[in-house]
């Protein structure tokens, strides 16, 4: 008989699929409230209507290229989802990585004006990985839920 670290008894591992709203909640250790949920409120909303006035104005400035049509939609669209906290640590990396492709695009080129576009690409990268807060839809419908106090770790209900 093999020897465990238990003396003997042998652990069960479970696998449990994981639903939709419990992924998100795991990214996250906490949906904070209170003044930590107020600064990653207005982090949020800082992101947010800036990524939505650079990608507005570029596109009404002049007929640009393609490419920067879709770079500027990409970051009008991330700034409306950060702004309401919807798939935050998705839209924060799509952000962020939407706003390296402006510089890597903007060094080619030879232009100056990229140092904006790096930090919006920091904020965006530090709003992914902290989390929407309290005051979002993210934490409407992923956030802390309340169970009864019956239910047991790892129980089956009972028929």
């Amino acid at each position: 008989m093999p020897r465990t670290p238990l003396g003997g008894v042998e652990r069960r591992r479970e696998f449990r699929n994981i639903e939709l709203g419990c992924a998100l909640q795991r990214l996250f250790s906490t949906f904070p409230d209170g003044w930590p949920g107020f600064g990653l409120l207005l982090l949020r909303l800082s992101i947010g209507i800036v990524l939505i006035y650079f990608g507005a104005s570029s596109l009404l400035v002049q007929t640009p290229a393609p490419i920067t049509v879709a770079q500027n939609v990409i970051a009008a669209a991330a700034g409306v989802f950060l702004l309401a906290g919807l798939w935050t640590p998705i839209m924060g990396a799509l952000a962020a990585l939407d706003q390296i492709w402006i510089v890597v695009l903007l060094q080619s080129s030879g232009r100056d004006g990229k140092w904006i576009y790096i930090f919006l690409a920091v904020l965006s990268a530090s709003a992914a990985m902290l989390g929407p807060g309290a005051w979002s839809i993210d934490a409407r419908l992923f956030g802390r839920r309340r169970f009864p106090s019956d239910r047991t770790r790892g129980s089956r209900p009972s028929l």
